[in-house]
């Protein structure tokens, strides 16, 4: 593959591209989308905890605030680059859109090894990052939340560093905080749970696997009722009944989701990590698994599996829903013709390219695209800064019955798209999400 094949900045520039046409997009605003609105790029010292002095270099990129505050993740990995970090914030923007909720997108990111860090280190680079960050970000303009290799403490201690430098408390500078420091019950999950709606109401459109409310409510216990008014059902939902699923990643969204989907009645046969993948047919017990990896740092070696893999094996693995929750890249033009799935749901960003799209679209594969799939986060982040801007917090309960509304809402919305016009979800989920925020720029205009 060429280097604009993989290079997720071209790939993001070129999803736009592929429905300005089809919105016939004005010139000029096209134009605008396609580049970043503000890109910070910061070079910091950070003791290290032999005494030696390293440099590290980071990012924060703004991509667009038409609908309102910039929102999206900070990662820590040795591979962030400038141009990972731009797509991201794009995919961030039209992740906001597409579930309508009133934020622009943002991304950043430091390049590190975080597995060879102490948490001492890890503080030292979060709060320096922090204060070269803090001219951009705040409540009101762009709010930071976790990704990959960062979570709740990262958060935390931005938190407190940019409360300390503004002389007072700031809960709504980043989302995905500890809950007794403002945080939001259910965000830790909310990625994987807006996933898993998202997946049931793809099956339940093909009537595949699924056991309607009604049916399940004859049967289910009271325990499992009141489960399931707690995950946001409220009775509502469907059970999927022994539906398969392949999850690559087993970081938060690829565990969660597991797990998630698991109590829900599906059936996980495959998972991989960075080091390798195990599966078992008969289905894997992911609460073990989940401990076993918690231990050893792997999947690999699980008693449980009947079958290794390798790391993206696990793609190729038969079953009815397939669940890329790694990084970008995954499912390429060297991989997409082995893929079994009957449904791909995204739960990583970016993990298909886009020559892979078209080769899953003439397989009649029904893909949830990245910025609807793992919208789920997102949502409940903005959850999670409204409860910290009013100072009034939800239950659990009321979290998930407000996520499951909006997936619910967002996956029909881009479905009736896509059946009205002909066009995978993909562009579907694009035509509908660039619309809002082409919309929004039309309507406030170019200043001066």
């Amino acid at each position: 593959m060429s280097s604009s094949e993989t290079n997720p900045f071209k790939i993001a520039q070129s999803q736009l591209d592929n429905v300005a046409d089809r919105l016939e997009l004005k010139k000029g605003i096209h134009l605008f989308l396609r580049t970043p609105r503000r890109e910070l790029s910061v070079n910091f010292p950070v003791r290290m905890d032999n005494g030696e002095i390293k440099v590290f270099q980071g990012y924060r990129v703004q991509h667009n605030m038409a609908r309102g505050p910039c929102k999206g993740g900070i990662r820590y990995h040795w591979n962030v680059s400038l141009d990972e970090v731009r797509a991201l914030a794009m995919w961030m923007t039209w992740k906001c859109a597409v579930v309508n909720i009133p934020y622009g997108g943002a991304k950043g990111g430091i390049i590190c090894n975080p597995k060879e860090m102490s948490q001492a280190e890890l503080e030292r680079m979060t709060r320096r990052f922090t204060t070269e960050i803090s001219i951009i970000i705040g409540p009101e303009k762009d709010i930071p939340a976790p990704d990959v290799y960062t979570n709740a403490q990262t958060m935390a201690w931005i938190m407190d560093t940019y409360s300390s430098i503004k002389g007072y408390s700031v809960p709504g500078v980043v989302t995905g905080k500890p809950i007794h420091v403002g945080g939001s019950l259910g965000r830790n999950e909310a990625t994987a749970r807006g996933c898993m709606f998202t997946i049931r109401e793809a099956l339940k459109h093909f009537d595949l696997k699924v056991i309607p409310p009604e049916q399940w409510r004859k049967e289910c216990s009271e325990e499992e009722l009141d489960k399931d008014i707690c995950d946001g059902d409220e009775g509502t939902g469907y059970k999927l009944n022994k539906a398969t699923v392949a999850i690559q990643g087993f970081g938060n969204a690829g565990s969660i989701s597991a797990a998630l989907l698991s109590a829900k009645g599906a059936k996980i046969i495959a998972v991989s990590d960075s080091k390798g993948g195990v599966a078992n047919k008969e289905g894997l017990d992911i609460p073990k698994l989940i401990e076993h990896k918690s231990k050893t740092g792997s999947v690999i070696g699980f008693e449980g599996a009947n079958d290794d893999l390798g790391p993206k094996q696990v793609l190729e693995f038969e079953a009815d829903v397939l669940v890329p929750a790694a990084l970008e890249n995954q499912i390429t033009d060297e991989n997409a013709d082995n893929i079994k799935a009957k449904i791909v749901a995204e739960a990583a960003n970016g993990p298909t390219t886009p020559e892979a799209d078209r080769i899953l679209h003439e397989k009649n594969i029904f893909l949830i695209p990245d910025i609807l799939a793992n919208a789920g986060g997102v949502t409940v982040s903005y959850f999670e800064w409204v409860q910290g801007l009013q100072q009034f917090f939800w239950s659990e309960r009321d979290v998930n019955v407000q996520l499951r509304e909006i997936m619910t809402k967002a996956f029909h919305e881009v479905l009736q798209i896509s059946e009205k016009e002909k066009v995978d979800m993909r562009t579907a989920a694009y035509m509908v999400a660039v619309k809002r925020v082409a919309d929004a720029i039309e309507h406030r205009g170019i200043f001066p």
